[in-house]
C-alpha cells in the first residue's frame, strides 16, 4: 500500500522542492521525508561539514566572512553538479534555497565584507537550477530555541537569542517579496511533520494539488488534533 502510494505521488512529483526557514524549524527533517515520498536526490547543506562554523559560534565577527563563503561555494559546486547531470529538470528535493546564503550573510557580515560576498554570490546565483517550489517553515524563537536544545548540536548550544531574532525578521522580509518561484508557507509552530502522519499527509495534499504564486498552510490546531 505504501509503494503504490509512493509511486502515484512520484508521478506527480514537482521536480525540484527546496525547503527554508530559520535554524532549528525542522528543514533537514522534511527534506528527508519528501525525497522518499516523491522517490528524489537528496540534497543537503550539510552544515557539520563547514569547518568554520563552530569557530563562528565562538567567534562571529572573526569567522563569519570565511564561513559565509565556505557554504557559498560548497552549495554553488553541489547545485552546478546536478544542473550538469539533469540540465532541463533535476528532480530533487534540498533543505536549503540557494538565495538564502545571502539572507546569513546580511546578518552576520560587515558592510565591507559583504560587499565582497555580493561581488562572488552575483557570480553564481544566476548559474544555478531554480527549484519548482520553495517551501518556507516558520516558527516563532522560543520554538527554535527548543527545538535547537533538544536536537543537541554542541556548538549550537550557546546561540545568541538576539541573533535568532534577527535571523527570522530577515526571512520574513526576504519571502515576503520573493515571487521568483511557487511559494508555500507553513507555520510550523505546532505541527510535527516527521512523526505525525497526519500533520504530513495534510502537507502532502497542499503540494500535490499544485502550489501556483504564493499559498499559505496554517491548518487549526483543532482540525490537526492538538491539545
Amino acid at each position: 500500500m505504501t509503494s503504490a502510494v509512493t509511486n502515484e505521488r512520484t508521478a506527480a512529483g514537482t521536480g525540484f522542492i527546496a525547503i527554508e526557514g530559520p535554524i532549528g524549524v525542522g528543514k533537514t527533517s522534511l527534506a528527508r521525508r519528501l525525497a522518499t515520498t516523491y522517490q528524489t536526490e537528496l540534497l543537503l547543506e550539510e552544515a557539520d561539514g563547514n569547518p568554520f562554523l563552530p569557530k563562528f559560534y565562538a567567534e562571529p565577527t572573526r569567522y563569519a566572512l570565511a564561513t559565509q563563503l565556505h557554504f557559498l561555494f560548497h552549495r554553488t559546486r553541489e547545485l552546478q553538479a546536478r544542473r550538469q547531470g539533469d540540465l532541463f529538470a533535476p528532480r530533487l528535493t534540498s533543505d536549503f534555497l540557494f538565495e538564502k546564503d545571502r539572507l546569513f550573510a546580511r546578518v552576520v557580515l560587515e558592510n565591507d565584507e559583504f560587499q565582497l560576498y555580493q561581488e562572488i554570490y552575483q557570480r553564481f546565483v544566476e548559474t544555478l537550477p531554480r527549484p519548482s517550489l520553495v517551501i518556507y517553515l516558520q516558527a516563532s524563537v522560543p520554538t527554535l530555541q527548543r527545538r535547537i536544545a533538544r536536537r543537541g548540536i554542541s556548538y549550537e548550544q550557546g546561540m545568541d537569542e538576539h541573533y535568532l531574532e534577527r535571523l527570522c525578521a530577515e526571512y520574513v522580509a526576504f519571502f515576503y517579496y520573493y515571487n521568483d518561484t511557487p511559494l508555500l508557507i507553513v507555520n510550523a509552530e505546532e505541527i510535527n511533520l516527521v512523526d505525525n502522519e497526519n500533520h504530513y499527509t495534510l502537507l502532502l495534499a497542499e503540494i500535490d494539488r499544485g502550489v501556483v504564486g504564493r499559498r499559505y498552510f496554517n491548518p487549526g490546531v483543532r482540525h490537526l488534533g492538538l491539545d
